[in-house]
């Protein structure tokens, strides 16, 4: 298969690997409604992040759907001063951007994921190629042209720039499947019972076919006494046979007055309760940028994003790839759409975003959606408010250049990364500091670490001995458990006596998931 090579593309090549892991600190304040969940916004570096997340996320993310910078030659401002991202880069410089992002996200795909990428003409057909190499050829599905406005740019040199592309690739095209756009009540229309067809309304098709075939060429009788022969160069779809048969199981349609052409009646029950999706996404289905800018200003009147996309277009992407309570990712989050629509339709969500607008507008935005907001998709689908989310930053990386863990991590920052790693749930922070993490699951877990013990002699802190098990058990004031995960330096502890008691060691930096 080609690949596509630029100036940079073996340092790019590296970068993922070479991306450091950093710890996610929560931001409680900037979190709303229900605590528990797990809907996160994430402030920082998408590349860091992503590499932050890993650990907890891989591969258990069914959609991702990403609007990344354009590479357009202007600069995406919300004030027309204030920058939020340099969409000026060079064509080498913007490649090397998404390779190693491309490469992170689909670590984080299962294998029934997709994930959705927003592009334009100036770098869709590079991000074509690359996506092809990363993806795999065999794994893209479709290039969907989106239809972002309707007024005609007069003004234009060379032609009106009307549309966006979608790329849609596939963990894996041979397992993954769309689900079906709903039926409108105009489709439903088409299906009528002039004849009170006890199975129900229906619709009906021509008898013939476009390939014949000699033994289904042959006259037919109408009620009416009529003859009729298939047209010149097509035959029946059946034999004459099992056209009978039809005709008796009252299969074919002749008109009211049983001297037309014979139609093929196929039942609205029968049919798929829904369509497959077109390529052509018009905006007065899916909306257009115009409608967008409306949607966003409704949460932030001062500083309106240029090129948001419609809630509309979003709920369509989210609809074909997911059901309820699947993971959502969107590593380019911007004005918080994808975390919108997503919570609306009940769907669990990873949002990143870089600039400070996670706070000005990611922030107020999902706010109001959790209030129950009445604003883009809400009263299609009849969004009463609920839910929450949980905002966090970025913190210290977690290994040192000699794989130590950082002395720089909080005990705190250290036990909410291994409560998260372990129970894929967030961390509650207990109101006093203990050894104990909480049970999960049946299973229980620890952690011996400076800043707890605060002593780093054998029978102080980080070594796990009769005394500090002694220490554990007290803090966790001797409740019963099925199991017990223990993290620290080492074990002074035989593994027959740990076995005998229902305990995993697992030894500090190196158990600690984050590579």
């Amino acid at each position: 298969m080609p690949i596509l090579n630029w100036l940079g593309r073996d340092e790019a090549l590296k970068t993922a690997v070479k991306t450091p892991y950093r710890l996610l600190e929560e931001v409680p304040e900037l979190g709303y409604g229900d605590k528990n969940t797990e809907n996160m916004i994430v402030q920082g570096d998408n590349l860091e992040a992503l590499k932050a997340l890993l650990p907890f996320y891989a591969g258990q993310v069914k959609c991702i759907y990403i609007d990344p910078p354009y590479n357009t030659g202007s600069r995406f401002t919300t004030d027309g001063k204030k920058l939020q991202y340099d969409d000026n880069l060079e064509h080498s410089t913007w490649l090397s951007m998404m390779q190693p992002r491309l490469e992170l996200l689909k670590e984080f795909m299962n294998e029934n994921a997709s994930i959705w990428i927003s592009i334009d003409d100036d770098e869709c057909h590079y991000l074509k190629v690359l996506c092809d190499e990363v993806f795999g050829r065999n794994n893209f599905v479709a290039n969907c042209i989106w239809q972002k406005k309707h007024t005609r740019a007069n003004d234009a040199k060379w032609f009106s720039d009307n549309h966006d592309h979608i790329l849609c690739y596939a963990k894996n095209k041979e397992i993954w499947r769309p689900n079906l756009l709903q039926r409108s009540e105009n489709s439903k229309n088409n299906y009528t019972n002039p004849d009170n067809d006890y199975r129900g309304v229906w619709a009906s098709n021509p008898c013939h076919v476009k390939t014949p075939s000699e033994n289904c060429i042959y006259p037919i009788m109408t009620p009416s006494g009529k003859e009729i022969w298939p047209p010149k160069g097509r035959s029946w779809m059946c034999s004459k046979e099992r056209f009978t048969e039809l005709i008796s199981e009252n299969r074919i349609w002749f008109g009211e007055k049983g001297n037309n052409a014979p139609r093929y009646k196929k039942f609205l029950s029968e049919v798929k309760q829904g369509f497959v999706p077109i390529t052509i996404w018009y905006r007065d289905e899916v909306g257009d940028n115009q409608e967008a800018k409306l949607e966003v200003k409704k949460f932030n009147q001062s500083e309106v994003f240029t090129t948001p996309k419609p809630e509309r277009l979003i709920h369509r992407i989210l609809h074909l790839a997911t059901q309820e309570n699947d993971l959502v990712l969107d590593s380019f989050l911007g004005s918080g759409t994808t975390a919108a629509v997503a919570h609306k339709m009940g769907r669990r969500y990873i949002g990143i975003e870089m600039g400070n607008h996670a706070v000005t507008h990611c922030v107020p935005r999902l706010k109001a959606v959790v209030g129950g907001e009445q604003g883009g998709i809400s009263k299609a689908i009849n969004w009463q408010g609920g839910g929450g989310f949980r905002f966090y930053r970025l913190g210290n990386e977690i290994f040192d250049a000699e794989g130590n863990i950082n002395e720089n991590i909080s005990f705190d920052n250290l036990s909410a990364h291994i409560w998260f790693t372990e129970t894929k749930t967030p961390f509650n922070k207990p109101e006093i500091k203990s050894t104990y993490l909480g049970t999960h699951d049946n299973v229980s877990y620890a952690l011996l670490y400076n800043g707890i013990l605060r002593d780093k002699r054998v029978d102080g802190g980080n070594v796990l001995t009769n005394k500090t098990l002694n220490v554990i058990l007290d803090d966790m004031q001797h409740q019963p458990y099925e199991k017990l995960v223990i993290y620290g330096e080492s074990s002074r502890i035989s593994q027959t006596r740990l076995k005998s008691l229902n305990i995993e060691f697992k030894q500090t930096p190196y158990d600690i998931k984050a590579r």
